[in-house]
Order: C-alpha cells, then sequence, then structure tokens
C-alpha cells in the first residue's frame, strides 16, 4: 500500500519568502503527476483516500495551501488571494515535473478557482482537469459569510468537542462513517500548548473575504468568467446535488461555455463531495485516466 512522503517548497510572495508544504504519494520517478488542491479551511489530507486509489497510475501531489495545515503563513494577509496561490503552484509544478510534462489537475471549491485560474493562461501545465463543485460565480454574502466563519478563533477543551465542531460545520459533505467523520476533523485540529485544540489556519484567510465590496464581487466574477472561457483542456465539472455554492444553473451554464465539460451531480451532497467514498473516486479516475 502506498504511503505518502512529506515535502515542502520554498515559495515568494510580495512580503517575502514562505514554505508550501506537501505530500507526495506513488512512484517519485513517475512523470504522469495528479496535484490535488483543497478548500479554503481544509489540508492536504483531504485527498489521502483519493491519492491511494490514484498512486497506482500518477505521483499524487497534494499541497497545504499557504496559510493551511504544516505550510508557512504569509505576513500580509492580504495576499491570501487566487494570484497568489496560482504562483505558489507555479512553483510547486516546478519542483514536481521535469519542465515539459504537464498535469492533471483536482481542485475542490478554492482548489477549482485556482485551477480555473493556472489552466487559463497560455502555456499552462494543467492537461486535464477535475472541478469539484466550484464555479465562476460568486455570492458576496456567502463570501462575508465564509469571513467571518474563518475569522473567528475558536478553540475547544477536548478533541472531542472540536470534532464535533467540524461535524456540525461539515454537515453539507453528506453521509460518512465515524471513522472517516473522526478523519476529517484530526486532518484539520491541531493540538495548543496550553492543551486545547485550534483549526490549523491563519486567521488571517479572513481579510481579504471581509475586504470584499460588492463591485469587487462583480469584477472578481466577470475575470473569473473570462478565464474559465480561456480553458481549453478536458474538463470534468463536479457538483454536490444540495451544493449551495454551484448552483444548477451556474453548472449548467458551464457545460456550454469555455472547456464545456460533462457534469456529474452526487446525490445527498451538498458542498463539497469529499471523494473519500469508492463511488465518488471511481467518477475522478474514469475522467483523467481515461
Amino acid at each position: 500500500m502506498s504511503e505518502p512522503k512529506l515535502k515542502s517548497v520554498l515559495c515568494s510572495s510580495p512580503a517575502g519568502l514562505h514554505r508550501m508544504a506537501y505530500k507526495e504519494w506513488g512512484d517519485p520517478a513517475n512523470t504522469n503527476v495528479l496535484v490535488c488542491v483543497h478548500g479554503v479551511t481544509r489540508v492536504a489530507d483531504d485527498f489521502d483516500a483519493l491519492a491511494r486509489a490514484m498512486s497506482d497510475r500518477y505521483r499524487v501531489v497534494c499541497p497545504d495551501v499557504v496559510g493551511r495545515g504544516r505550510s508557512g503563513r504569509l505576513r500580509d494577509p492580504a495576499l491570501y488571494v487566487i494570484p497568489q496561490y496560482v504562483a505558489d503552484m507555479v512553483t510547486l509544478i516546478a519542483r514536481v515535473t521535469a519542465g515539459d510534462e504537464g498535469v492533471e489537475w483536482f481542485g475542490t471549491s478554492m482548489g477549482g478557482l485556482i485551477g480555473i485560474a493556472l489552466a487559463s493562461l497560455p502555456g499552462s501545465p494543467i492537461r486535464r482537469m477535475v472541478l469539484n463543485d466550484i464555479g465562476p460565480v460568486l455570492d458576496p454574502v456567502a463570501l462575508g459569510r465564509i469571513g467571518d466563519y474563518i475569522g473567528q478563533e475558536i478553540r475547544f477543551a477536548t478533541f472531542a468537542e472540536g470534532a464535533a465542531y467540524v461535524r456540525m460545520v461539515s454537515t453539507p459533505f453528506g453521509p460518512h462513517s465515524d471513522a472517516q467523520w473522526d478523519k476529517l476533523a484530526r486532518d484539520v485540529l491541531v493540538q495548543q500548548s496550553d492543551g486545547q485544540w485550534a483549526l490549523h489556519y491563519d486567521l488571517g484567510l479572513a481579510q481579504p473575504f471581509k475586504a470584499m465590496t460588492p463591485q469587487k464581487v462583480a469584477q472578481d466574477e466577470a475575470q473569473l468568467w473570462a478565464a474559465y472561457d480561456a480553458i481549453r483542456c478536458p474538463t470534468l465539472l463536479v457538483r454536490g446535488e444540495q451544493s449551495d455554492l454551484l448552483s444548477r444553473a451556474t453548472a449548467e451554464e458551464m457545460t456550454r461555455r469555455g472547456p464545456k465539460p460533462a457534469l456529474r451531480e452526487i446525490a445527498g451532497v451538498g458542498h463539497a463531495p469529499t471523494f473519500l467514498q469508492p463511488e465518488q473516486i471511481a467518477i475522478a479516475r474514469e475522467f483523467l485516466t481515461g
């Protein structure tokens, strides 16, 4: 059974240098690379099941996006935005490829937005892409709610309390076993020096969300649609049937524009499918290896 190696790469921002940690699964000599990028407050460990299943065909690289998990924190929290994340991913891809080979991309939520931005660029290294429950439409109310949520410093006296909280806020992920919920919690909870437990990300992630105005949201959405329309690589769009972040209308519009992806909906799931379940993993595998 494949087990990952923990590595890191040095990246830069206008505020200085930072380390981005990543997990690497599979044969380190394999030139077929699959990059999996998580949602806004999640971590690389989200992809353990998918990466293990795909490591027979790919070297699977799963970063902790800067500000999360094992990665460093940015000195200027205003830089927790898509352009900085794209720059970091270009650095990562340069590290894990020989230069000319492209990569496959699996992006959940924020990871999908990073993928859209990167795949739209001339000479993009992305050869094939899965967008997991994300599109170019931004909801100002939802963005404000995300900013309020991730900006709260929440501490838990015990791991069990923290795990209950993670399970509560992650209910839209859909049905999971108790063991799976436990892992989803362990991946994002870290014990502090005082014995309490906290979510493993920089509270500064909230700053760009709180700085959003309706005008800025409209401008960013227009830029995202323009980027999406420029994508030419084969793309699969996955939507949680009950998703409140990617509406069915937006998903259907996406199938008519840009890369014109096939659309797969996952019943009984909101935002976002975790791809822990075998039937979900099979969807990704069929598309990526097809």
